[in-house]
């Protein structure tokens, strides 16, 4: 078919609309002039909106992605959303279409495609998977006196200089270098702590710093001194529950026969689960804490750890295990992958 000039599509365009004002339907005008319907509709309805069928100004330059090249682009990054910008650049110039990836990104935008930075989270294996849906499903419906009586625990390491740092800062030209302006940095990182904790609905229990390498030995030395204590201090019922995940040093053999002779009872926990360790929200809170009264040695950096645990409120940890069911929920609703928590 040959394309038809300007000066034709308006006639044509125009008799669409003498047409349609003698009475004539969408069906009835296709078949007279050999339209599709769909074009025959178009030219009404623009003919309706704005009173004439001569093609109106354009709010601006027309776009280079066609709409083959758009379906390309949200192909391609749903099949693998780490293709970068460059990367669909070279995909459309493979089918003749040439534009800047700025261009590629903005057209993604309009999609409701962003790009982010990906979220991390613990790489699962299908026994994983299979274990957090199954301690899900299990305790589904437990009473909740029964979460307000486990002694939620957990380590983490508190950095003394490092990732915690601001990562941006507003600045002039040539004052890169000031000291208002940099991250000071010391070899291996400047140091940084290890500790201990553990909490109930009831608020923090007690928090202890590790010093040197943790094992087994160490591990059972810390529960003995913090465990029993803050079970006390938290006032859990004789029914509590220790929980605790499962790195090697709390499932070897002597730690476990270590807790069977101290008759404390824990509660099977899945692998790759800090989702479901509501003390991860303590540790973040704690970190920030901590960061903001700037620490400048190891010894500085113990103290205010202990200070800033010591002042979260109980209120806070009994909305965390309030809301511990919504946890599970998610887990399966996930199918045991990973959640937002």
């Amino acid at each position: 078919i040959m394309p038809r000039s300007k000066e034709i599509q308006e006639q044509m365009r125009t008799e669409v609309i003498e047409i349609y004002q003698s009475g004539k339907g969408y069906k009835a005008i296709s078949k007279a002039l050999g339209l599709q319907r769909t074009t025959v509709r178009a030219i009404i309805h623009k003919w309706q909106k704005h009173g004439t069928v001569v093609n109106l100004p354009r709010s601006g330059r027309p776009t280079k992605i066609t709409p083959r090249a758009q379906r390309r682009l949200i192909r391609e990054v749903t099949k693998d959303p780490r293709t970068t910008s460059k990367e669909l650049q070279a995909s459309l110039a493979s089918i003749k279409v040439s534009v800047h990836d700025s261009t590629i990104r903005k057209r993604l935008g309009k999609n409701g495609l962003h790009g982010r930075f990906p979220r991390r989270k613990p790489l699962l294996s299908k026994k994983n998977i299979r274990a957090r849906l199954n301690f899900a499903k299990k305790h589904l419906n437990d009473c909740q006196d029964f979460w307000e009586n486990t002694l939620w625990t957990d380590e983490t390491k508190v950095e003394l200089f490092g990732r915690q740092m601001s990562r941006y800062i507003w600045r002039k030209r040539n004052t890169a270098f000031q000291k208002k302006n940099i991250i000071p940095t010391v070899k291996y990182g400047g140091g940084s702590v290890m500790v201990w904790g553990c909490f109930a609905a009831s608020g923090p229990g007690r928090l202890a710093v590790i010093d040197g390498t943790m094992n087994s030995t160490v591990y059972q030395k810390i529960l003995k001194e913090n465990v029993r204590p803050s079970v006390r201090q938290l006032k859990l019922k004789r029914s509590w529950v220790l929980q605790q995940d499962n790195d090697p040093k709390h499932t070897s053999k002597s730690t476990s026969e270590w807790l069977k002779k101290n008759k404390m009872k824990t509660l099977e926990w899945p692998s790759q689960s800090p989702d479901l360790n509501p003390i991860e929200m303590l540790w973040h809170d704690l970190k920030k804490a901590v960061h903001a009264r700037k620490p400048s040695n190891k010894a500085e950096l113990q103290q205010f750890c202990k200070d800033e645990w010591a002042k979260i409120p109980p209120e806070c940890c009994k909305r965390l295990i309030a809301s511990y069911r919504k946890r599970l929920i998610a887990v399966i609703a996930a199918k045991g992958g990973p959640t937002s928590y």
